[in-house]
């Protein structure tokens, strides 16, 4: 039959032809993805690392190194987890620092005259109530996340300086086998990192609660009249951040064997963790980033310290490499985003 598209069955019906399966050209995103960029570019910067010290003489990549890096890890990548969840809302919390060190102070105290397990809980519990009291400054008062956390910075600064003249406390020698004990070349306490950042990922890629954070940090306005509970959001990001450097402040103590005014504030936390998160292709307005890509971050950071380190090279000119390494990545996710704007 003429101008009849289509196939005529033996009852005399005409059969439209299957529907054109659809092709879809191989993806880029994935190879555009921050997380995945900041992974190859730890791996380039090990590589070039490598390349440098040993033109120096020296051999970047020996055991000891290499756990001392995996170590260095650690505490920061606590922090930058934590940190990730409330910059995904939009907001940040620069007390980190201060709560580190007096996590570390409650931690070796209560240990010295109680037990262990009770440190772990005033440390989690302590951390938990400085999350909770920062998003309420957030949300309740409407003071932002900037100056609300840097006063409560000031409370707990304030706080260990009145109450702390030196280090306190005594951390057992069972609790420091969670700093110091390594399984072959793979620190015990790296197993400590990967269950936090475990969680996290599934509690902001697989949970309700998760794809409210998102929903947060995009738009909170269009977030809160879709029926997202935007300030109970960001306070349970506020204490899920405090929580993980409360375990940070655990894993310090059983490092240095006794809490340290200093523990926190003389790493610089608060502005390493941020530069771990935005290195991971976090956007600090919110609603895009993730935990995966925080790692990679906080790797590329450990990576760059180790390598300086073994080149003695002056502090000075360690922070301009550093400033300009986060420069030149938040400048690269920002043209890809206003390519994809266009």
């Amino acid at each position: 039959m003429s101008g009849t598209t289509g196939t005529t069955g033996t009852t005399g019906t005409t059969v439209a032809p299957p529907p054109a399966v659809k092709t879809r050209a191989p993806s880029r995103s994935r190879l555009t993805d921050p997380a995945v960029g900041v992974w190859l570019a730890a791996g380039a910067v090990t590589a070039l690392g490598w390349i440098v010290v040993a033109a120096r003489g020296g051999d970047f990549l020996t055991l000891s190194n290499v756990v001392g890096i995996l170590q260095n890890c650690v505490a920061l990548g606590l922090v930058a987890v934590g940190q990730t969840a409330v910059i995904l809302t939009g907001s940040l919390d620069l007390s980190v620092a201060y709560l580190i060190s007096l996590g570390t102070l409650v931690a070796a105290t209560t240990m010295e005259d109680g037990s262990v397990v009770t440190a772990v809980l005033a440390v989690l519990a302590l951390s938990a109530a400085v999350g909770l009291a920062n998003g309420l400054i957030v949300t309740g008062l409407k003071v932002n996340a900037f100056i609300a956390t840097l006063g409560t910075a000031f409370i707990l600064r304030g706080w260990i300086e009145d109450n702390y003249t030196g280090p306190a406390g005594k951390v057992p020698a069972s609790f420091q086998h969670l700093g110091y004990d390594r399984m072959g070349p793979i620190p015990v306490s790296l197993f400590l990192l990967a269950a936090v950042a475990a969680a996290m990922w599934l509690i902001t890629r697989r949970t309700r609660f998760g794809h409210h954070l998102y929903a947060t940090g995009g738009d909170e306005h269009a977030a809160r009249l879709s029926g997202v509970r935007t300030r109970r959001t960001i306070i349970a990001a506020h204490v899920l951040c405090s929580l993980c450097v409360g375990a940070a402040a655990l894993f310090l103590a059983s490092r240095l064997g006794a809490g340290a005014p200093w523990a926190g504030t003389e790493a610089r936390y608060d502005l390493e963790s941020i530069a771990a998160v935005v290195l991971g292709g976090t956007v600090l307005a919110g609603g895009r980033g993730g935990v995966s890509g925080t790692l990679g971050g906080v790797l590329v950071l450990a990576v760059l310290d180790s390598v300086f380190n073994q080149l003695s090279v002056d502090p000075f000119f360690k922070n301009v490499v550093r400033g300009v390494v986060i420069i030149a990545a938040v400048a690269i996710y920002a043209r890809r985003g206003s390519r994809r704007s266009a």
